[in-house]
C-alpha cells in the first residue's frame, strides 16, 4: 500500500482556483460524467489508432444510487487507470488528462469530442463528499487500483480485484447533500446536463413492452422485458449534416428540447463551422409576434454534447437571444462566466458568425420563397428590426430582405419602397416622406385621408419601430418617417402652400379666443390652418418628434433625458376652411357656439381614443340631445 499527500503547490492551484472554482454544487455530477465520457472516447480513438488492441464494444456510463449505504456510484467501461496514472492525474490537482490526451495525438484525431480538465473537475466531487473513492483498471495489463480520500490532503492507493476494464468512482454523501441519493434529483440532473451525452448513460431499468409475433392470437398479452434505462439521446440533431436531417426531424428534436412548447417554430438554422473555430447547432425561430418581453435563456450552450449553460450573452448575439436552439463549441470552457465571455477572442468570432449565419439564411430565404417569406415576417419582424439596430454588419445584410408591410398588405423592400413613392412623396425640399401608422384601428381616418391622396402607407407597429426609424433616417439622406396622425394631412408632406383660408385674422383670433375656453392648454397646442374645405374641421395630432422621443424613451435609450416622464402632448388643428367653423363663427350665442365646439373637439379626441371616462358620458349624453 502506499501513502501520501496530494500535490496541491501554490503554481498549480491558482489555475483551479481562476478556471474552476464551482459556484453550483450539483455540478459535481456533470463533472464525473464528463470524465467518464472522455475515458469511454479516450479509449475508441485508441482503438482506431490501433494504440489499444481491446474490444471497444458498446460502453455505457451507469449512474447508481446505494440509498442505504448514502453512496453515489459513476461508473464507466473506459480506458481506466494505471497506479501511476492515477498519481499523475489525481493526485498531482494541476494536471489534466484529457488536454495532455489531446495535446498527443492533436495531429491524429480530426473531432475526439473530449471534454478535458479530468482531475480538476474529478475534485468537484468533494463539494458533496466526506470521502470519495475510485476503483479502475486500465485497458492496458496492469493490476486494478483502489484510491480512497476523505477529503483532506491525505489519500491511499493500492491494487485491488477489480477484474472490468474502467472506473468507477464511488461518492459517500456528506449530509448536506443527503438530496443526491433522490431518484428523481438525480433523474432531474441527468436531463439537464447530460441529455445529450455521446456515449450512453444507463439510470436504473425500465420494463419495455415486446412485440406479438405474427399470427398470435387477437387476445394473446404482449410481454415485457426489462432493459436498461437509457436517459440520453447519443446522437442529437446538431451533430448529424443538415443533408441528412428532414424538416420533420428538425421539428422532432425542438420537440425533445422543449417538451412543454406545443407550437412548433417556423423555421430553423443548423450552424456549422470547423475554421477558424468549432461550432454546431440549430437555431429556431419561433412566433414571436411584437412581444419583446418573451422569455430569453432559451438558447442552450453545449460543449461537446455537455450542457453547460442556457445563459448564451456574448456568444449569441443579443438581438437572437429570443430565439431557441442548441450551441454546441469545444472553444468554451466547462465553467464558462460572463467576464471570460466578454474578453475572450474567439467567442466574438463566435457571435459574429452566428449573426452572419442567420443573416445569409433569411436572405436566401427572402430570395428563394419570397411569398413565405413575407407571410413569416409578421412572427420574426421584431428579431430583425432589433438586429439591425443592434448589429451593423446585420444592418447592412437586413437592407436586401427587411420587409416594409403597408397597411393594405403590400411588402416592400427599402429599395422598391422608395421607388415606389418617390414621384408622389417627395416634398417641396425634395425630401422623401415615408408615411406610417402603428395601429390601422386606431388611426383609420388619418389613413383613409392619405389614402385619398394616393400616398402609400407603411404599417410599422413593432415596439422598437421608433428606434429603427430613428436609424434609418440617420443612414440615408434626405428621408423622413412620418406617422400619419402627426399632422393634417397638408402638412405631411410638404407641398407648395396654395390654400387660401376663408378667415379673416380678426376671425381667426376670435375664433382662438372661443376655443380655449374648452381646452386645456397644458396638453393642446392650437393650430388654425387652412386645409381643403372637406377636411375635419377639428383634428388631434401628436408631434412626431416628441411622440418618438417619448416612445424610444420607453422602449429603452435614444430619447432626451426625462422624455418618458413627460406629459402627453397633442396639437388641436383647426380647418379654417370647414362650413361648421363659419357655423360656428356666425351663431348669435356664445353658449350655443361653446356647445358646438366642445361637440367637435370632442368627437375628434374621441377619433384618436382620448375621449375617456366622466368626458365620455358627457359627450354621449350630448350627442343623444343633438339627435332629438
Amino acid at each position: 500500500m502506499t501513502k501520501g499527500k496530494i500535490n496541491v503547490s501554490v503554481d498549480n492551484i491558482f489555475p483551479l482556483i481562476k478556471k474552476f472554482l464551482y459556484s453550483d454544487h450539483e455540478i459535481f455530477l456533470r463533472e464525473l460524467i464528463s470524465n467518464a465520457s472522455d475515458a469511454t472516447l479516450k479509449l475508441k480513438h485508441l482503438n482506431k489508432l490501433g494504440e489499444a488492441k481491446v474490444d471497444y464494444g458498446s460502453p455505457k456510463i451507469e449512474v447508481k444510487i446505494d440509498k442505504k449505504a448514502g453512496k453515489l456510484h459513476i461508473i464507466d467501461q473506459g480506458l481506466g487507470m494505471t497506479k501511476e496514472e492515477v498519481e499523475k492525474y489525481i493526485n498531482e490537482v494541476a494536471f489534466s488528462g484529457a488536454e495532455e490526451f489531446i495535446d498527443q495525438y492533436k495531429d491524429k484525431l480530426e473531432d475526439s469530442g473530449i471534454i478535458g480538465h479530468f482531475g480538476l473537475g474529478f475534485y468537484s466531487a468533494f463539494m458533496v463528499s466526506e470521502k470519495v473513492e475510485i476503483l479502475t483498471k486500465s485497458y492496458k495489463d496492469e493490476p486494478a487500483v483502489h484510491w480512497s480520500c476523505d477529503g483532506s490532503p491525505e489519500f491511499t492507493l493500492e491494487t485491488c480485484d477489480k477484474k472490468d476494464r474502467g472506473t468507477e468512482i464511488i461518492l459517500h454523501l456528506d449530509k448536506d447533500s443527503k438530496e443526491f441519493l433522490e431518484e428523481a434529483r438525480i433523474n432531474t440532473l441527468l436531463n439537464k446536463y447530460n441529455k445529450f451525452m455521446p456515449v450512453p448513460i444507463k439510470f436504473g431499468t425500465k420494463e419495455e413492452t415486446l412485440p406479438l409475433p405474427e399470427g398470435a392470437d387477437k387476445d394473446a398479452k404482449p410481454e415485457t422485458k426489462t432493459v436498461d434505462n437509457i436517459v440520453n439521446n447519443t446522437n442529437p440533431a446538431w451533430t448529424i449534416p443538415p443533408a441528412d436531417l428532414k424538416d420533420e426531424d428538425y421539428k422532432a428534436f425542438y420537440r425533445e428540447l422543449y417538451p412543454m412548447q406545443f407550437e412548433a417554430p417556423l423555421f430553423q438554422i443548423h450552424l456549422n463551422v470547423d475554421y477558424p473555430f468549432n461550432l454546431t447547432g440549430i437555431l429556431y425561430f419561433p412566433k414571436l409576434n411584437n412581444d419583446l418581453n418573451l422569455q430569453k435563456d432559451r438558447i442552450q450552450l453545449y460543449q461537446n454534447q455537455v450542457f453547460v449553460t442556457d445563459n448564451v450573452e456574448g456568444i449569441v448575439p443579443e438581438f437572437l437571444t429570443m430565439l431557441r436552439g442548441v450551441i454546441d463549441s469545444p472553444d468554451i470552457p466547462l465553467n464558462v462566466s460572463r467576464s471570460y465571455l466578454q474578453a475572450d477572442g474567439a467567442v466574438k468570432k463566435i457571435s459574429s458568425y452566428i449573426s452572419r449565419k442567420v443573416a445569409d439564411k433569411l436572405n436566401s430565404m427572402f430570395k428563394d420563397d419570397r411569398e413565405s417569406f413575407e407571410n413569416k415576417w409578421n412572427d420574426v419582424k421584431v428579431v430583425i428590426e432589433y438586429g439591425m439596430l443592434s448589429d451593423h454588419k446585420f444592418f447592412e445584410k437586413a437592407e436586401k430582405f427587411a420587409l416594409y408591410p403597408t397597411v393594405d398588405g403590400k411588402y416592400y423592400t427599402f429599395e422598391e419602397l422608395q421607388e415606389k413613392v418617390k414621384p408622389h412623396q417627395t416634398d417641396k425640399d425634395d425630401k422623401l416622406v415615408l408615411l406610417y401608422a402603428s395601429s390601422i384601428e386606431e388611426q383609420h381616418s388619418y389613413i383613409e385621408q392619405a389614402k385619398a391622396k394616393g400616398y402609400e402607407i407603411l404599417l410599422l407597429d413593432s415596439p422598437i419601430v421608433s428606434h429603427l426609424i430613428q436609424k434609418l433616417e440617420s443612414s440615408q439622406e434626405k428621408l423622413s418617417f412620418v406617422r400619419i396622425d402627426s399632422d393634417h394631412i397638408d402638412n405631411l408632406i410638404k407641398k407648395e402652400d396654395t390654400t387660401i383660408s376663408k378667415l379673416s385674422d380678426d376671425e381667426k383670433s376670435n375664433f382662438e379666443t372661443l376655443l380655449k375656453k374648452q381646452i386645456s392648454e397644458d396638453k393642446y397646442a392650437v393650430q388654425l390652418e387652412a386645409m381643403d374645405s372637406d377636411a375635419p374641421p377639428f383634428l388631434i395630432t401628436q408631434p412626431e418628434f416628441m411622440r418618438r422621443m417619448k416612445e424610444m424613451q420607453q422602449t429603452g435609450g435614444g430619447g432626451m433625458f426625462g422624455m418618458g416622464n413627460m406629459p402627453e402632448m397633442y396639437n388641436l388643428v383647426v380647418n379654417t376652411n370647414h362650413e361648421l367653423i363659419g357655423k360656428i363663427l356666425g351663431t348669435k350665442t356664445e353658449a350655443k357656439q361653446q356647445r358646438l365646439i366642445k361637440q367637435g373637439v370632442d368627437l375628434a379626441r374621441l377619433s384618436q381614443g382620448l375621449l375617456k371616462g366622466e368626458e365620455l358620458t358627457g359627450f354621449i349624453s350630448r350627442s343623444y340631445e343633438l339627435i332629438k
